[in-house]
């Protein structure tokens, strides 16, 4: 994936992408049955993010801005991908590009995601779940 990037990644790049795979993820298993255990999930990522930013060496103050920055970037691809299954390629095409836009080889991304939704809509929360969860 970072291959098609036009230059060498950063923490940026590769949270963008976690952070789209993590949208297509909660769009696949957003259902009521499943609200609170995606919940947890929502949180602990965001908790993860923010000791990530600490680790790096921000201070405070610039740790509350990034981390308001993920959250609205994140909300904007779950609100961009809501209806990935009924759009065309090329709008799916452009929503992609809106937040990958230093990459060079969007075509391969976008068939990338689409086969990353197919597989999570034939599978199960509880199946990506079995193996991490408490017994």
């Amino acid at each position: 994936m970072y291959e098609s990037l036009s230059r060498e990644d950063n923490f940026s790049d590769r949270l963008t992408l976690f952070l789209l795979h993590f949208s297509f993820f909660l769009k696949n298993f957003k259902n009521e049955k499943n609200k609170e255990i995606l919940q947890e999930i929502y949180d602990f990522n965001f908790r993860q993010l923010e000791l990530s930013i600490r680790e790096i060496g921000y201070g405070d103050q610039s740790i509350n801005k990034k981390m308001k920055n993920y959250i609205n970037l994140f909300h904007s691809m779950v609100s961009e991908i809501h209806f990935w299954d009924q759009i065309s390629k090329d709008k799916k095409y452009k929503k992609i590009s809106l937040f990958l836009s230093d990459f060079k080889d969007i075509d391969n991304l976008l068939d990338y995601f689409d086969e990353f939704n197919t597989k999570l809509s034939k599978k199960t929360l509880n199946y990506y779940l079995k193996s991490v969860s408490n017994p």
